[in-house]
């Protein structure tokens, strides 16, 4: 699941975080990198465990209103979405159950917003329109709750500023968690039952070793990729550059010489991306023409073998 967009937004943040400490040591960043790109995870695991908890109170509220109608002689409230499929195979899944046993802190400790978003659930077109249809299968349950993701979770204020309270990780998360989540729901199968696989932490030790990397090469060759930036800032005013500047820049040089497959045109798009979200409203035009420049100039006096496109005219 940590891909490649997730571990470059922990890099900016670890090195950014690595400069300010004043106690600079390469060992304990490292294991801080590793430790909040696995805080990335458990956010994935969280969210899913989400879906139980709204299922999980809804059957609850369920049970009161069918003693009601019982007591009163009224019909029987509907039990679809207490006992959508989908949700019941998610709340017997076997990874799921096992994150969930080791969490200190889990849905059933906020009531409160769970029944909240309930109620906005059951108030949504999307939930009547489900309970009204006579469609009744497992593909239709699996599609309301992606559905129900898309428009009521993954857009969702209070969800954002409770879990910014549980954990300062997952400040930045949850945009790019939200895309797995999603994955996760549409590659559920009812034939797997209990033991449907949810995402890997990582896809593969490949990006484990990018991670490692492409941290110690931003700051044990820091001084000279700052030379290369100050090289090719001669018509650019680097003085002023804000300092969250320098530090995205520094990263992009440290993958544009670590990583021999990954194009130039591909690590400077990914940088001036994380220039938008981090730094100044002018920084990713800036990083754009410095990341452009500087690629030039390694490419031009050999420094750098990799191929770049001709300059447009």
């Amino acid at each position: 699941m940590i891909n490649r967009e997730i571990i470059r937004i922990k890099i900016v943040q670890l090195t950014y975080a690595y400069y300010q400490n004043g106690n600079k040591n390469i060992e304990t960043a490292e294991k801080e990198l590793f430790f909040s790109l696995s805080k990335a995870y458990d956010l994935y695991n969280h969210l899913l465990a989400l879906i139980v908890a709204i299922t999980k109170e809804s059957r609850r509220r369920l049970e009161v209103l069918q003693a009601k109608a019982k007591r009163e002689g009224t019909p029987e409230p509907s039990t679809k979405f207490a006992f959508n499929r989908f949700a019941l195979q998610l709340e017997e899944n076997k990874q799921l159950c096992d994150f969930n046993e080791t969490q200190k802190h889990t849905w059933t400790d906020e009531p409160e917003f769970v029944g909240k978003l309930f109620e906005q659930i059951e108030q949504s077109q999307t939930y009547k329109d489900y309970i009204n249809n006579n469609e009744d299968n497992y593909a239709a349950d699996r599609e309301l709750w992606r559905k129900l993701y898309r428009t009521l979770i993954q857009e969702n204020e209070d969800l954002e500023a409770l879990l910014e309270e549980q954990s300062l990780y997952w400040n930045d998360d949850k945009d790019v968690v939200d895309t797995f989540v999603l994955k996760t729901i549409k590659r559920f199968e009812e034939k797997n039952g209990s033991k449907q696989e949810l995402l890997p932490e990582y896809d593969s030790e490949e990006e484990k070793d990018y991670a490692r990397k492409l941290f110690r090469a931003t700051i044990l060759n820091a001084d000279e990729y700052q030379h290369y930036m100050s090289e090719a800032s001669r018509n650019w005013d680097f003085s002023r550059l804000a300092y969250m500047d320098v530090i995205i820049m520094q990263i992009a040089i440290a993958e544009m010489f670590t990583f021999p497959s990954i194009p130039l045109s591909v690590t400077i798009n990914e940088y001036v991306e994380l220039a938008k979200y981090y730094s100044t409203p002018r920084s990713a035009g800036y990083i754009n023409g410095m990341l452009d420049a500087i690629a030039r100039h390694l490419v031009k006096t050999g420094r750098l073998l990799k191929s770049i496109e001709p300059a447009k005219q």
